[in-house]
């Protein structure tokens, strides 16, 4: 009981501390994750390797092991989704060398293999769909003055940035504005990141759906378990009465 508690303070603590570390004005959304949806990880998974491959990596998946898990023939996988190599057992590595990355952008992209289990899927909901014009930049709302440009701005279009002046004389983020809109509606728009998103969570955690099947059968071992261990000390207990 103490860990359950312990474990639930912990949780709430983190959740708390993320949405303490957004910027003034910027409130965490609620995502519902769902692993199990393999049409929604299969959009998630186009979306990323057509437009995020071409500069992250993800060196600990396998393109194999993505096609088995999302339910993704081969033939489908080689002919949508092998675009950097033409070998299914590869890692899905970065079209873009590092060091050229480096040179253009002045950091080399990171990988994105874990990223949603080091940010969490709220912090990359807001990081992508918080993407700004300013000036002749792109900023971001949650990580000011990034080095990315905002590839999917022809889903989304441009939009700018308004913040409010607060009586301490500090700026706080207040809405967004269309300059000029996307191929895709804002609903649509924001569907698209959320299923990239719960790619990026099972690409964290591949077995993850795998675990929580296996923790059922334990349980249920356990309760099993449970009866027989009783009955076993009630016998136990007859002999010393």
């Amino acid at each position: 009981m103490k860990r359950l508690c312990l474990a639930i303070l912990l949780y709430t603590a983190s959740t708390t501390a993320s949405a303490a570390g957004l910027p003034a004005g910027v409130k965490q959304p609620h995502l519902e994750i769902d692993l199990s949806d393999k049409e929604s990880l299969q959009r998630g998974a186009r979306t990323f390797i057509n437009y995020c491959l071409s500069c992250h990596s993800a060196a600990y998946m396998r393109y194999n092991r993505m096609a088995k898990d999302l339910g993704i023939d081969e033939e489908s996988l080689r002919d949508n989704l092998l675009f950097v190599t033409d070998k299914v057992g590869d890692v899905m590595k970065a079209a873009m060398p590092a060091e050229d990355a480096k040179l253009w952008f002045g950091t080399a992209p990171p990988d994105l293999t874990v990223v949603a289990r080091s940010r969490g899927p709220e912090w990359l909901y807001l990081y992508m769909t918080g993407f700004y014009r300013e000036g002749s930049r792109w900023n971001n709302i949650v990580f000011p003055n990034v080095a990315m440009p905002h590839v999917l701005y022809e889903w989304q279009g441009e939009q700018r940035a308004v913040f409010e002046t607060m009586e301490d004389g500090s700026k706080q983020f207040d809405h967004f504005e269309v300059v000029r809109p996307g191929s895709m509606k804002k609903e649509e728009y924001d569907a698209a990141i959320r299923e990239l998103v719960n790619f990026l969570v099972y690409m964290g955690e591949p077995a993850r759906l795998v675990r929580y099947r296996i923790g059922v059968y334990v349980l249920i071992f356990l309760g099993i378990f449970l009866i027989f261990t009783y009955l076993l000390k009630r016998e136990y207990w007859k002999q010393l009465h």
